[in-house]
């Protein structure tokens, strides 16, 4: 048995692969301060890291971003963005994009709550002396441009409505400790 907790997409049905970049984050790396959360005890600049993406499927209508920790010491993992709605037209997410006040998301997009209690992007906050973990950036590409859902659904349930949409998934898995 594994000491590390599976990835969020580990049991859910197998999906074609594509590519996740960034300017500001890289897999398998530590990330700066610029992702790791202003709160609770922690003093990042909370910002979202620029994102693109290529060689999704012909007929993808739509995407979505999300932001999963599988490390964080609840049980049951912990959600820092789920963003939504993203039109088909937009394969880059600028750095911050995630910020709370959604002036850098694309027209429609917006973000349900995360772990944090908010609608944006929240940061990198492990456990000081924690083995470093995992923030898995997913990108979506779905069979819709709108999941149907508004921002006051919890995570789970829009992950639930990932599950039935997403016809293929690209993912960058940057690390952070402290």
């Amino acid at each position: 048995m594994s000491d590390r907790a599976p990835l969020p997409y580990d049991f859910m049905p197998k999906v074609p692969s594509f590519t996740v970049t960034s300017t500001d984050v890289t897999d398998g790396e530590q990330m700066s301060d610029s992702q790791v959360y202003n709160g609770f005890g922690m003093t990042g600049q909370n910002r979202s890291p620029q994102l693109s993406w290529s060689g999704f499927p012909t007929g993808t209508q739509g995407f979505a971003v999300t932001c999963f920790d599988p490390d964080a010491p609840t049980g049951s993992g912990f959600w820092h963005w789920h963003l939504h709605d993203i039109p088909a037209s937009v394969t880059t997410l600028a750095a911050n994009a995630g910020a709370a006040d959604g002036a850098g998301l694309p027209a429609g997009a917006f973000s349900v709550r995360n772990d944090y209690g908010s609608k944006d992007f929240g940061g990198a906050a492990p456990p000081e002396g924690d083995p470093p973990h995992r923030y898995v950036f997913a990108v979506h590409a779905l069979d819709t441009a709108s999941l149907g859902i508004d921002s006051d659904v919890s995570p789970a349930v829009a992950g639930f409505n990932l599950r039935f949409h997403t016809i293929a998934r690209g993912m960058i898995i940057p690390v952070y400790s402290h």
